[in-house]
């Protein structure tokens, strides 16, 4: 199991950039896409019950990586999405205190509004349990914006359908990317300790997480 794993992570790694070209959305040909390798990635850090903010959709990682274990909301009717998904105030979650052991922002902090990001970021500590966990990917800038619009050409000559962003409209104050230094800062404002950065080794590097941690 372990020489499988091993060699399905090689060859990812060495196919990363056709990967990155390509930007198919579902494992094909013994190769992960991005996303699938994104949520793997996250699925490691998480400790327990899940709420994942900006599921999009088919809330994907809470079904396919958590096996169901947890809760995903969204600001916008994704296909595959119900009702109860649907968070119209993004400053105030639905839920309890100390509801969930870990609250992830997979590619997405960056697309909270501007003036709302430390908000959003307090209630995510406020429904996190003690000794909980906070989980953010970002990509490289430059990355990034690459990807972005490589996906808008793909999308406007190709007539697919993989811009997330464009379906929804993006508000003025959403930015493409946000550098490492201001998610550390918005997360300790927010009250998380401990906070690290990991990057993605089958994505060069170009790719990360940062994981911050509530005190017991």
């Amino acid at each position: 199991m372990q020489t499988r794993t091993l060699r399905k992570k090689t060859k990812d790694f060495i196919t990363f950039p056709a990967r990155a070209l390509i930007l198919f959305y579902e494992d094909k040909a013994g190769l992960s896409s991005l996303s699938s390798e994104r949520y793997f990635y996250v699925a490691r850090e998480v400790t327990g019950y899940c709420l994942d903010v900006g599921c999009g959709r088919h809330n994907r990682f809470v079904q396919d990586f958590l096996e169901g274990n947890g809760k995903g909301i969204d600001v916008f009717p994704y296909e595959g999405l119900t009702e109860k998904h649907i968070v119209k105030d993004i400053t105030h979650f639905p839920f309890q205190d100390e509801t969930f052991s870990t609250v992830t922002f997979i590619a997405n902090l960056n697309h909270v509004p501007r003036a709302k990001r430390d908000i959003e970021l307090k209630e995510a500590y406020r429904v996190l349990k003690p000794n909980g966990n906070i989980v953010v990917t970002m990509g490289n800038p430059l990355a990034e914006i690459l990807v972005h619009k490589l996906i808008w050409l793909y999308d406007r000559f190709l007539h697919s359908d993989l811009d997330m962003d464009s379906e929804r409209g993006m508000d003025s104050e959403e930015e493409y990317y946000l550098l490492d230094s201001e998610i550390r800062e918005r997360l300790t404002r927010a009250g998380f300790l401990r906070i690290a950065k990991k990057y993605f080794s089958t994505q060069w590097g170009l790719n990360h997480l940062l994981v911050g941690w509530k005190p017991r």
